[in-house]
């Protein structure tokens, strides 16, 4: 695995990762087999459900309830204009890649958590990693995995539209998952034909007009493994929001993946397609949930400031999310197997689903020391 670049495998008593820890998160002790229709029901459940929330974004704009999802007034023209460049197939509008997090028991429909549409993680891992630990250990049977093939085009069709003679990646120094998923990213960049650079987002300057990386090379097209919500209040937030106006600089997730990876998105999707059947009930507020319910704040990440709560609090984790509002989902328990709840990871590459990922934990709550596990399927 560390020759693959998985240099983040193990936990350490802090709960990060890399290759020192005393823990397991890269766990091929067990393993997810699958049957053909199985897959296809994820499959087919991913595709219409970004569908949906494509539909739902359209909403958002086309009445303007931005409100809903704690987006900063100054933003909202941002968002969109952006969202308008997507429809109209311009680069600054154009996207790469999301997951979407499912409770599912091979048996009834899938059920659809949360959107992670703007920086997910668990690439790397999801990728090349199970696809050469299925090489090694079933290479007989299949697996829901064409991530690193549809990366590879979806960069190549990002190149011929897009217009910048380079591409910037970036994301927080320390953080050694974020810079593995960040470099896996950059590799298929590459291999599509890009010239890229990958520099740390503390050293990403601004010189009164442009974004200039640490040799003072104008950036005008940016991958960021860094969430819009962060961005907007940083110190360069204003410069930014006027380089986005003007059209001088080109953002991978681009600003309109701010409303598919608010949680106020699934309170949306549940008003727009009431009981569809991989929906679960989502509302703004408990009082039509009673006292079973999952309370979850708009934009945390990795679990944070989660409760789950039947009749009292029973999980809850910490974080510094909250204070954008909350949305309150209905119980929609992940599948327990032997002593762990299984969370399955369906990416989207272009927009089209390209494979999954599975996370395990003793918790209800998955959080980001939760076990990945790798999967194949049979027919």
């Amino acid at each position: 695995m560390e020759a693959l670049g998985f240099r983040y495998h193990s936990i350490d008593a802090e709960g990060g990762t890399g290759t020192g820890g005393n823990s397991t998160y890269w766990d091929e002790s067990r393993c997810y087999r699958f049957n053909a229709e199985q897959i296809d029901v994820l499959e087919a459940a991913t595709a219409e459900l970004h569908e949906m929330a494509l539909n739902a974004a359209q909403h958002v704009v086309a009445t303007n309830r931005f409100d809903e999802f704690a987006i900063a007034p100054a933003w909202r023209p941002i968002v969109a204009r952006s969202w308008q460049a997507f429809l109209d197939g311009k680069p600054s509008g154009l996207s790469l890649l999301g997951r979407m997090d499912f409770s599912y028991d091979g048996k009834n429909p899938p059920k659809l958590l949360e959107y992670n549409a703007d920086t997910p993680t668990a690439c790397l891992e999801a990728s090349v990693a199970q696809w050469h630990w299925l090489q090694a250990v079933h290479p007989q049977a299949d697996q829901f995995n064409s991530i690193h093939e549809r990366l590879i085009a979806a960069w190549q069709r990002l190149l011929g539209a897009s217009g910048a003679p380079r591409l910037h990646f970036t994301a927080v120094g320390a953080s050694e998952e974020d810079w593995g998923n960040l470099e896996y990213l950059r590799d298929t960049a590459i291999q599509a034909g890009w010239q890229t650079f990958a520099l740390a987002i503390e050293r990403i300057g601004f010189n009164g007009s442009a974004f200039v990386d640490e040799f003072n090379v104008p950036i005008e097209a940016l991958f960021k493994l860094y969430p819009w919500e962060w961005l907007v209040g940083e110190q360069f937030g204003a410069p930014l929001a006027q380089a986005l106006a003007a059209a001088r600089l080109q953002v991978i997730e681009p600003p309109w993946k701010m409303l598919l990876a608010n949680k106020a998105l699934l309170v949306l999707l549940w008003e727009l397609y009431p009981d569809h059947p991989n929906l679960v009930p989502a509302f703004p507020d408990a009082s039509r949930l009673g006292s079973q319910y999952v309370r979850k704040p708009k934009l945390a990440r990795e679990g944070a400031n989660v409760q789950w709560v039947d009749g009292t609090v029973v999980e809850s984790t910490e974080g510094d999310y909250g204070a954008e509002g909350y949305i309150y989902q209905a119980l929609a328990p992940l599948p327990r197997f032997g002593d762990d709840y299984t969370l399955i990871g369906s990416w989207l590459i272009d927009g089209e689903p390209a494979g999954i990922g599975i996370r395990e934990d003793t918790s209800r709550i998955t959080r980001n020391t939760s076990r990945f596990v790798p999967h194949y399927f049979t027919e």
